[in-house]
């Protein structure tokens, strides 16, 4: 097999969000009939239940009013969004943010990180990543032909931090790794690192001259007041090692609008900026004008927005933690659960797809997020609240008939 279409194969795509239209329907022959029920993707957010901010409609149509101002922006977006983001996310993080040299809207924090592992990863580099963590992660790696370093999580042997293994990463960073990355809160489970441990980050970052890119996607979507700290903000790391990734996408319900932005080290923005304007010259023009209702919403918009995910959060937990074998730890920020199952007569991949054509629930197996997590799976509970419960108790029904 030639090596770039072995390079082509090992991204795979089958269980991303949206992709299950494409998966095979053929009926698994396993006993059981189908469950009635409306069908719930719990593989990505429901915008039809929670709605975009307001008036981001009305501000798309205003860029697309100014025409070729608005569409032919310069490569890293439009000087105006980029000032306007700049003071908000330096606000928010207290970071410095300088808005000529520090920041790029992207085409979706998707669009963020592939520029940033682009600018940052060549053959060969070492790059250490979390065990579970966003599963887009380690196949970036490999497509630019890095290679993966895992750094466990021991997100269940903990309450109080995410459970980082600081050893196993300190090790790995001795070991040569050019690169770390990590999602914050951490996605597929939901915990947010402690500020001890994002201090140990960049410490360790410092001493061993690594660069990090911090994928903070979820940071605005915090339940029960928790402390999140942003490692941009701290002093103890060279903020021209540090690249953050956010966007107005999950919580704010802004994904139609493929937005995202990265901020940080002037030379890696640069570079990103080189490599956007040959992968796609920039995030859309009428679409960047968006960004201007990111951090102005409604007064006690924000507020709602958490205290209805964290009703439905609760509600699946108590629904999950009810059955016998299965474990899963509260997420602290964003929307995702990532339940472990107890052990079943199917495989984690046989068990998806089950559930997909008997109970009409779609979830991401557990091994897109590490191959070791052969019995978990991860879900978006943003989702319309009694559909999403409803949509438990049958992967619970569907659990029970094949349980061992």
């Amino acid at each position: 097999m030639d090596l770039l279409n072995e390079k082509f194969l090992k991204i795979g795509v089958e269980s991303a969000p949206g992709q299950e239209t494409r998966q095979n329907t053929e009926e698994i022959k396993l006993p059981g009939e189908k469950l009635a029920g409306a069908p719930v993707d719990f593989s990505h957010g429901d915008v039809d239940a929670f709605a975009p901010v307001p008036g981001a409609l009305d501000v798309f149509t205003a860029g697309v009013h100014l025409g070729g101002r608005q569409a032919y922006t310069e490569y890293r977006g439009s000087k105006s969004t980029r000032e306007d983001a700049a003071l908000k996310l330096a606000g928010f993080t207290g970071a410095a943010i300088d808005a000529d040299r520090n920041i790029i809207i992207t085409p979706g924090t998707q669009g963020a990180l592939f520029l940033a592992m682009g600018a940052t990863v060549a053959r060969g580099d070492k790059v250490a990543i979390v065990m579970p963590d966003y599963f887009a992660n380690r196949k970036l790696v490999e497509f630019f032909d890095g290679e993966t370093v895992p750094v466990q999580m021991n997100y269940f042997q903990t309450s109080d931090c995410a459970g980082l293994d600081l050893t196993q990463l300190e090790n790995a960073f001795k070991d040569g790794v050019k690169l770390f990355l990590f999602s914050n809160p951490n996605n597929p489970t939901g915990v947010i690192y402690s500020p001890a441990e994002i201090w140990a980050i960049a410490d360790l970052a410092q001493k061993y001259g690594v660069f990090v890119i911090a994928d903070e996607l979820y940071s605005r979507q915090v339940f029960e007041s928790r402390t999140y700290t942003h490692l941009c903000a701290q002093d103890r790391i060279d903020p021209e090692k540090v690249i953050t990734i956010m966007g107005p996408s999950k919580t704010e319900s802004l994904s139609g609008y493929r937005l995202g932005v990265a901020f940080g080290a002037a030379k890696i923005i640069d570079r990103m900026e080189k490599l956007q304007a040959i992968v796609s010259l920039r995030a859309g023009g009428y679409s960047q004008a968006v960004l201007k209702c990111w951090f102005a919403e409604p007064q006690g918009w924000m507020s709602r927005r958490l205290a209805q995910h964290q009703a439905i959060r609760d509600n699946l937990l108590l629904k999950l933690r009810a059955v016998d074998g299965i474990a899963v730890r509260t997420a602290e920020a964003g929307s995702y659960l990532f339940p472990s199952l107890p052990a079943l007569g199917v495989t984690i991949q046989e068990f998806v797809k089950l559930l997909r054509l008997q109970a009409g629930v779609t979830v991401t197996p557990g091994t897109e997020f590490g191959s070791q997590f052969t019995r978990s799976f991860r879900i978006n509970f943003s989702q319309n609240h009694q559909a999403a419960v409803a949509a438990i108790d049958r992967l619970i029904q569907i659990m029970e008939r094949h349980r061992q």
